[in-house]
């Protein structure tokens, strides 16, 4: 379940801030919609690593596959 706050509740930011946890950020509502999200630092990392596993996992489907062999192989050879 989402914790949704008005923006005016940043008037109370240390109540606002206890709130948050890794697993439930809290969402600033402005006109009641949402509009800012209040996460935790280490959610923030997890998501931006995310980001960069999805970025370099796409890039790499851009390149061509090659077959296991020749992998162990080129690895083989720095031995």
């Amino acid at each position: 379940m989402l914790n949704n706050k008005p923006v005016s509740e940043l008037r109370n930011y240390k109540q606002l801030l206890a709130e948050v946890t890794l697993d439930q950020p809290v969402i600033l509502t402005k006109n009641g919609y949402g509009k800012y999200a209040v996460v935790n630092l280490e959610a923030y990392d997890r998501f931006q690593a995310s980001l960069a596993l999805l970025k370099d996992l796409k890039a790499a489907e851009k390149e061509p596959t090659r077959d296991t062999n020749a992998v162990f192989t080129d690895l083989l050879k720095d031995l």
